[in-house]
């Protein structure tokens, strides 16, 4: 299955604009986890950007697990791309 790397950006103030919806978040990225859906997400040290591999069938599928995350619905990531990669090692 081709894989594709999410790219995104927070809001401001996130970590309490967070907090009613990070159990929710972290339940659902477990799930994906879990199903091997996604491989890794993360936020960077700065809690600026957050990056994400999912390995999906197709793009479709990347965007819907995006787009229903808490995070992307209540505005915590402000905006993300989504990229095909090839994962050469």
């Amino acid at each position: 299955m081709p894989k594709y790397v999410m790219s995104g950006s927070y809001c401001q103030n996130v970590l309490e604009k967070r907090t009613p919806y990070r159990e929710a978040h972290l339940e659902g990225l477990e799930k994906q986890k879990a199903a091997g859906l996604l491989v890794t997400l993360g936020p960077t040290k700065d809690l600026a950007k957050v990056f994400g591999i999912y390995d999906v069938a197709d793009e479709t599928v990347a965007r819907q697990l995006i787009e229903s995350d808490p995070y992307w619905q209540n505005g915590i990531w402000t905006e993300y791309e989504l990229y095909e990669w090839i994962q050469a090692i």
